[in-house]
Order: C-alpha cells, then sequence, then structure tokens
C-alpha cells in the first residue's frame, strides 16, 4: 500500500471532519471549492481530449468520473455500462467508488446514489478524496506525508521570505506572498519579488495565478476575489492548488536530493578518515608499549634469596594488575575499531581500509603474541624458583617425620614373624592367623608407598645439592635394608600357614561335597516317596496316560540316581581314609549336614518297595478311564443325530407358518402330520437320556465327542412340542377369525402376502434393513436400527406395512390403531394382531369412531373438512348430502367454510341429533 491509508487519512483529516461538514454549506467555501475541483479535474481531463463545466452534473453518469481516475493512475478501469438508465449510471459510478476503494481509500459516507442524484456536497467530498489519494497522499518530504509533508514543503521553501509564514492551508495564504514566494524560488525570473507588498492581496494573487498559468501549465483554479473575501479560505481548495505547485516543481526537489546525498557522502568519508587516523595512532601507541614490555619479561636472572625473588614476583603482579588490562582493553577497542571502519567502508561502496605497514591487526596480534609467551614464560620462571627455594627446607623436614614414623612402626615386627603358633591351631584358629597375615601383610603393602616416599625425598634432596645430603643417605640405606628382610619373614611365614591350611580345608571340603550332595539326594527321596504315595483323580484316558507316562519317566531315572547314592557314600569314605592316613585329631561329626550314609541307605529301600505298588493304581484306574471313552463316544454319537434333526424341524415349521400353500385347513393337516412324526421320535429321546444316566453315575463331566449336553436336547425338545402346538392354535385361531368375520381366503392370502412381503429371509420376522428398504420405497428416511427376530412386527414395522396397504395416517391415528393391536404395549404386533385388525378394517360393521376417523383420513388429519374436500373424495350424491346436513366447524382452527365432521359422525349413529 501506498504511503496514505485510511487511517492516515483519519490521522489529519478527524480534527476537521465535522467543521467541514458544516462549512460545505456555506456558499463561499462551496464556491471555492467548485471552482478549485473543476479546473483540477479539467487540468488531467484535457489530457483525454475532453473537461467538465458543471461538476455535480458531469459526473452523474460515472463515464468522465471513470476516464479522469483512469488519466491520473494510468490504470484501466472495468468497462462502462453505456445506457442512459439510472442502474446504468449508478453501476458506473461504483465502478469507479471501487476501484478508489482498491486503492486503500475509505470512503464514508459518500455512495453512488448520490453521485448520480446530483448531490454537491457528496460530489465535492468524493473528488477531494479522489485529490488526497492521487496528488498529495505521495508527497514525502522528511519522512512526513500527505498532508504534513507538503505543508513541511511549503514552510521549507518560503523559509528565505521574512514576510511569508506558512503555518496552515487557509489564511496564510490570503496575501497572496507564499504562491508568489513558491514561484520565485524555483523560477525568479518570472516574479519581481521585490515589488510585492503585503497589504495587496489581489495583485499578489493574481500575479501568481497568472504567471502560474501561463509558465507553469497550472490552470487558474481560483479567483484572487474568492480568497481575499472570504474571512478563511476553503482549506480543501488552497491543498489543491498548492499541490500542484509541488508537482510543477518536484524537478528542483529532485536537486535539492541529490545536493543532501552529496553533502551526506561527505560526512560518511570524513568519518572514515577520522576514524583511519585515530586507528593508525592508537596501533602505534600500542605497539611501542609492547616493544618495551617484552625486554623486561625476558630477564631471567635468578636471585639468590626468597625476598629478591618474592619482589620480583610482586612487580610481575602489579604487571598484571595495573598496566596491563589498560592495554588489553585498547587491543580490544583497536580491532572493534577497525572492524566498524571496514563495514562502514562497504557498506558505503568504499575501498577497504590497508593500515601502514606493520600495524595491520595481524601485526598487532603477534606481538601480542609474544608478548603473552613472554609472560607466560616469566611467570614460570618465578614460581619456579620460589618453589625450589622452599622445597628444600620442606623436604629435609618431611623426610626426618617420615622416617621416624616408619621406624617406629617397624619396631618388633621382625620377632612377631618368627613364630610357629600355626602347628597346634584348628582349621578355624589357622584361618584367623591367615587373615591376621593378610592384615598384616596388607599393613606392610601399605608402608611400601612411606618406604619408596623416603627414598623419593633422599634422591630429590641429592638432586637439589641439600647440604646434609651424607647423613640423609646412611638413614636411607638402614631403612630399605629392615624393610627387605621384613618382606623375607612375611613370605616365609604364610608359605607355613598355607601349608596347613591345605591340608584341613581337604578334608572340610569333603564334608562340605558331602552335605551339598546328601541334601538334594535325601530331598528327592523324599518327594519321590511323596509322590509314589500320593492319591490321584482323573477324568479322562489322557489324563491317566500322562501319570503312566510321568512315572516310566521316574523309573527311568533309578539307575542314575543309585550311582548317585553310591558317589556320596564314595566322600563319606574318603574322609574316613584322610583321617587314618595323617592321624588328624577330627572332633565331632560332618559340621554342614546331620544326614548319615545309614539314613539314606534306609530311605533308599523304602523307595524301591513304593514302585510297584504305583505300579498296579496306574493299571487299573487306565481301564476305568477306557471304559468311560466308551461312554462318551455312545452318547455323543446319539446327541450329534437328535440335536440337528430338532433344530431342522424347527425350521420347516417355521417355513410351513409363513408359506401359504393350500387353504388353512390344508396347512393345520400338514401340521398335525408334523406334530404326529415328532411324537414318534420320543424313544430316541429315552434312549439319549438312559446313556446321560449311565455317564453321570460314571462322574464323566465333558465329552469331547459333542457339543450338544442333555439340557440342551431337552431344552430343544420341549421347544419344538411348544413350538408346533403354538403354530397348530395359530392356523385354528385364523380358522375361527375368517370363518366369524366372513373373509374370504383370497383376502386371508393378501393379510399373509402383506405381511409376508416385509419377512424376505422368511424367518417370520422383519429384519432392520428389510424394513428401511420398505420405507425408503415409500419415502421415508429412516436410521439402521436393529430389530430382534421374534417372529412379530414391533410398531413402525406394523406402521410400514399399513402405509404399504393403503393407510396413510397422522401420528393421532396411528396411536389409536396401535391401541388396538398392542393394547398392552409391548412395541410389537404379532401376526395374529394383525389380522385381528384387518379382519375389523374389512369387515361391514362400523361405528361414530370409524367413521369420524375416516373422515379425518379425507380432511387431512385435520378437525375440519371443506367443502372442497368433500366433492373430491367422495361420490357426488353423497358429498352433497354431507354439504346439507353438517354443521359450520366453530373450533379455535377453523377457516371460512369449514365443516364439523365430528358432530356430523356422531348423529349418524343417534348418539346426537344432526
Amino acid at each position: 500500500m501506498d504511503h496514505y491509508d485510511s487511517q492516515q487519512t483519519n490521522d489529519y483529516m478527524q480534527p476537521e471532519e465535522d467543521w467541514d461538514r458544516d462549512l460545505l454549506l456555506d456558499p463561499a467555501w462551496e464556491k471555492q471549492q467548485r471552482k478549485t475541483f473543476t479546473a483540477w479535474c479539467n487540468s488531467h481531463l484535457r489530457k483525454a481530449g475532453t473537461q467538465i463545466e458543471n461538476i455535480e452534473e458531469d459526473f452523474r453518469d460515472g463515464l468522465k468520473l471513470m476516464l479522469l481516475l483512469e488519466v491520473i493512475s494510468g490504470e484501466r478501469l472495468a468497462k462502462p455500462e453505456r445506457g442512459k438508465m439510472r442502474v446504468h449510471k449508478i453501476s458506473n459510478v461504483n465502478k469507479a467508488l471501487d476501484f478508489i476503494a482498491s486503492k486503500g481509500v475509505k470512503l464514508v459516507s459518500i455512495g453512488a446514489e448520490e453521485i448520480v442524484d446530483g448531490n454537491v456536497k457528496m460530489t465535492l467530498g468524493m473528488i477531494w478524496t479522489i485529490i488526497l489519494r492521487f496528488a498529495i497522499q505521495d508527497i514525502s518530504v522528511e519522512e512526513t506525508s500527505a498532508k504534513e509533508g507538503l505543508l513541511l514543503w511549503c514552510q521549507r521553501k518560503t523559509a528565505p521570505y521574512k514576510n511569508v509564514n506558512i503555518q496552515n492551508f487557509h489564511i496564510s495564504w490570503k496575501d497572496g506572498l507564499g504562491f508568489c514566494a513558491l514561484i520565485h524560488r524555483h523560477r525568479p525570473e518570472l516574479i519581481d519579488y521585490g515589488k510585492l507588498r503585503k497589504d495587496d492581496p489581489l495583485t499578489n494573487l493574481n500575479t501568481a495565478f497568472d504567471v502560474a498559468e501561463k509558465y507553469l501549465d497550472i490552470p487558474k483554479m481560483l479567483d484572487a476575489e474568492d480568497i481575499v473575501g472570504t474571512a478563511r479560505p476553503d482549506e480543501k481548495a488552497i491543498m489543491t492548488y498548492v499541490s500542484s505547485f509541488y508537482h510543477a516543481f518536484s524537478g528542483a526537489q529532485k536537486a535539492e536530493t541529490a545536493a543532501n546525498r552529496i553533502c551526506k557522502v561527505l560526512a560518511v568519508n570524513q568519518e572514515n578518515e577520522q576514524l583511519m587516523e585515530d586507528y593508525e595512532k592508537l596501533a602505534s601507541d600500542l605497539l611501542e608499549w609492547i616493544r618495551r614490555t617484552i625486554p623486561w619479561l625476558e630477564n631471567r636472572a635468578p636471585e639468590n634469596t626468597m625476598h629478591a625473588m618474592q619482589q620480583k614476583l610482586e612487580d610481575f603482579r602489579d604487571y598484571r594488575r595495573l598496566h596491563k588490562p589498560p592495554k588489553v582493553q585498547e587491543k580490544c577497542q583497536l580491532e572493534i575499531n577497525f572492524n566498524t571502519l571496514q563495514t562502514k567502508l562497504r557498506l558505503s561502496n568504499r575501498p577497504a581500509f590497508m593500515p601502514s605497514e606493520g600495524r595491520m591487526v595481524s601485526d598487532i596480534n603477534n606481538a601480542w603474541g609474544c608478548l603473552e609467551q613472554a609472560e607466560k614464560g616469566y611467570e614460570e620462571w618465578l614460581l619456579n624458583e620460589i618453589r625450589r627455594l622452599e622445597r628444600l627446607d620442606h623436604l629435609a623436614e618431611k623426610f626426618r617425620q617420615k622416617a621416624s614414623i616408619h621406624e617406629a612402626w617397624t619396631d618388633g615386627k621382625e620377632a612377631m614373624l618368627r613364630q610357629k603358633d600355626y602347628e597346634t591351631a584348628t582349621l578355624s584358629e589357622i584361618k584367623a592367623l591367615l587373615k591376621k597375615h593378610e592384615a598384616f601383610e596388607s599393613d606392610l603393602a601399605a608402608h611400601q608407598d612411606r618406604v619408596e616416599q623416603i627414598a623419593a625425598i633422599a634422591q630429590e634432596l641429592n638432586e637439589l645439592d641439600y647440604y646434609d645430603s651424607p647423613s640423609v643417605n646412611a638413614r636411607c640405606q638402614k631403612i630399605c635394608d629392615q624393610w627387605d628382610n621384613l618382606g623375607a619373614l612375611t613370605q616365609k611365614r604364610r608359605e607355613a600357614l598355607e601349608r596347613t591350611e591345605k591340608l584341613l580345608e581337604t578334608i572340610d571340603q569333603l564334608y562340605l561335597e558331602y552335605a551339598k550332595r546328601a541334601a538334594p539326594f535325601n530331598n528327592w527321596m523324599e518327594g519321590a516317596m511323596e509322590d509314589l504315595q500320593d492319591t490321584f483323580i482323573v477324568h479322562t484316558i489322557e489324563e491317566i496316560q500322562g501319570l503312566t507316562t510321568a512315572h516310566e519317566q521316574f523309573k527311568a531315572t533309578l539307575p542314575d540316581a543309585d550311582k548317585e547314592r553310591l558317589a556320596i557314600l564314595g566322600i563319606h569314605n574318603e574322609v574316613s581314609k584322610i583321617v587314618q592316613t595323617y592321624h588328624v585329631n577330627m572332633a565331632g561329626t560332618n559340621p554342614y549336614t546331620t544326614i548319615t550314609p545309614q539314613e539314606i541307605n534306609g530311605k533308599w529301600d523304602h523307595v524301591r518297595q513304593l514302585v510297584p505298588r504305583r505300579d498296579q493304581a496306574l493299571t487299573e484306574e487306565h481301564a476305568r478311564q477306557q471304559h468311560n471313552e466308551r461312554l462318551r463316544k455312545q452318547f455323543g454319537a446319539q446327541a450329534n443325530v437328535i440335536g440337528p434333526w430338532i433344530q431342522t424341524k424347527m425350521e420347516e415349521i417355521g417355513r410351513i407358518s409363513i408359506e401359504m400353500h393350500g387353504t388353512l385347513e390344508d396347512q393345520l393337516n400338514h401340521l398335525r402330520q408334523y406334530e404326529k412324526s415328532i411324537v414318534n421320535y420320543k424313544p430316541k429321546i429315552d434312549q439319549l437320556e438312559g446313556d446321560h444316566q449311565l455317564i453321570q453315575e460314571a462322574l464323566i463331566f465333558d465329552n469331547k465327542h459333542t457339543n450338544y449336553t442333555m439340557e440342551h436336547i431337552r431344552v430343544g425338545w420341549e421347544q419344538l412340542l411348544t413350538t408346533i402346538a403354538r403354530t397348530i392354535n395359530e392356523v385354528e385361531n385364523q380358522i375361527l377369525t375368517r370363518d366369524a368375520k366372513g373373509i374370504s381366503q383370497e383376502q386371508m392370502n393378501e393379510f399373509r402376502a402383506s405381511f409376508n412381503h416385509f419377512d424376505r429371509d422368511h424367518s417370520g420376522t422383519l429384519g432392520p434393513e428389510e424394513f428401511k428398504a420398505c420405507l425408503i420405497s415409500l419415502g421415508y428416511d429412516i436410521g439402521n436400527d436393529p430389530q430382534k427376530k421374534t417372529g412379530m412386527m414391533d410398531t413402525d414395522d406394523f406402521r410400514a406395512c399399513l402405509i404399504s396397504m393403503g393407510y396413510n395416517m397422522g401420528e393421532a391415528e396411528f396411536a389409536r390403531i396401535m391401541s388396538i393391536v398392542d393394547p398392552n404395549r409391548l412395541g410389537v404386533v404379532t401376526f395374529q394382531a394383525f389380522i385381528d385388525f384387518m379382519s375389523r378394517e374389512t369387515a361391514d360393521t362400523d361405528t361414530a369412531d370409524q367413521v369420524m376417523a375416516s373422515f379425518k383420513i379425507l380432511a387431512g388429519d385435520k378437525n375440519y373438512i371443506t367443502v372442497d374436500e368433500l366433492r373430491r373424495e367422495l361420490p357426488p350424491d353423497q358429498a352433497e348430502y354431507c354439504i346439507a346436513r353438517m354443521a359450520p366447524y366453530t373450533g379455535p382452527d377453523a377457516v371460512p367454510g369449514a365443516l364439523d365432521y365430528m358432530s356430523f359422525s356422531t348423529a349418524l349413529y343417534g348418539e346426537s341429533d344432526l
């Protein structure tokens, strides 16, 4: 979007909005705006070879308005309407207004109808909006735009003229000097400004307007008398006139812009040159300081005293704290200045800055690196010298302390290592002596570091030329010799303790191995005895076969178990042999177990006795399970025949009940024959009951040879008997209903066909999809609600069935029928209830309620009926009979000509008077 938008318009126009709306009614202001806006429009329309005379009349058809917008914008608008009708004019003006709005201008209260009607106020407001957008909005002076930019331009151009003070676009221009000053500033040869007088505004204004029209191609938009004769000239007219001067002098503005650019470039160049000079000076000073400092840091002359070396260290610390930090800051600032300078040069398209030789940033960094290296070496040398002097005194004192501690620790250790207390010790005592010896060895190893430290300190004192090195060396040698002797005695005592321990551990290991193998073997024998004596309960031959297989696997493990028993006894014999051979005094029994060889042999004999008993028990149970399996197969073979037979008969009865083969008497005879064949099947059921009793007596609880249980067979048999009896009863009731109501066989077949039409799967029930298809075919839109197959119709099924047979009813009528066929409100309709209802509907008997219900159907479910409806639905003589006798309907919903069929129906049956 351009600089000017609707928000900016509000910003500088809002304060004058209310004032302008009122003053537009002022004839003087309106005259100025008419003249100025007309001249401004003609200055552009003449480029298209046309012009306007009356601003509110010539724009009414929208054609010249669209042409004006095309000229000032340089864009093509939509094709205008050439018709002379009002609608064509409104269309053209709307196209112009839409184009103005597309440029981001918000048109407030300006509509196409007002322009077409020649509304002066709205037409002038529209032209002012166009002038703002296309002549003033794009004016930009020092980051200000539109009105403020134009005002600032006028102020700057007239600033050299002391008798001109432009503060607004109305009274500041009344004396005409402002217009003359603008012309003189840009074209001084056109006006002799010195001859103009402030007290002669007419001459000034006419001079400016005439010169502008003649030499600057700016049409005369106002008369001098209009401006002078008005207390406050119209601001919009003045702004429009002044904007023409701005555009005329835009070339001069470009020259001023060029001058500003040159000044800006020179200022940047001067700033860059100053930065270059600052860099050169700062670089020279920093390099000179580095050159003076490096020799001081490279001086390595040692001092003989600690005080002298500490003074050197203090001087170096002052250098680090006081002298170097400012230089670090200078170096950082130097790099920042250099980078900033290079960036400014690059952004202003200048060549990069090259410092003089030896003053590059890399040269300064190299010099600084040499300074850092010298500084680091100097600091290390100072610290090393101080450490060397300190260490001589420290090492001598440390040697004396460590030597004294070590000599105190070794006192009495040689006598302890020569003892032979292990020769009379037990295994636990030997282990305790070994633990104690290991602790001593750990202590000895810990002191190894101290001995090595003592030797190392002595060596370092020699290397540093310590004055008392001979006495230090003698004492160190004595400590080392004593240390070697302690090591030899320690090794000799360990070997003696380990030999004694090994003999006692051999016996202990045998005891432990005996215990580890005797315990699980003893547990195995106890578990085996428990399993061999355990009772079992099985229900299938597979289960007894599994137990037999497991028992055979157990018997197969007995040879390996006997080998393990002999191995355990052999360990015990080995212990006895060692005790006898080495004359070891073993007090007590095996400390790891209480199981004796005698117990192991006794339990083993018991296991061998239990095995044949288990064999006999498994053989007997296997024979019993074979007998049970024969009973299962016998029952399963019969049940697998009887179960499907019952299911087949149930399906056949269902088909007979819904098929319409022959008369009802034929269907009844057919059903009674089925009943007889079913009753004759009873002996097979009784035989299956006998087999089931044998299974129960044998405590058989499952049968893999059939999915049918006796309970399933009983329930199915009872349902079969109940179904055939109920079906026979239904047919008998249908015969009674037919004979009692006088219904023909054809009507009965029709009723059954209507009911069966929805029972497409022949299951005696209506499925959801069947019901849905029926309703859709009749124009209903229903959901897919699941429907239970019960052999009965639910409420919606029954209603759909009635509709399919020609019934057309509202909710109230359908509720009445449901109360008849479903008095218990179960939500379903049986076929018998359906037959009863249909027989009642087709019978020749009727009641007053039935007649009223029929009239209600003819009336479209209304409480009244009209003459036209009676004549349309009834024969002519009967329609006229009703019209003559029906009273007018007076209910709240009555319409002209409504007749009361309810009172007429009750009167027919003597319940009221006609």
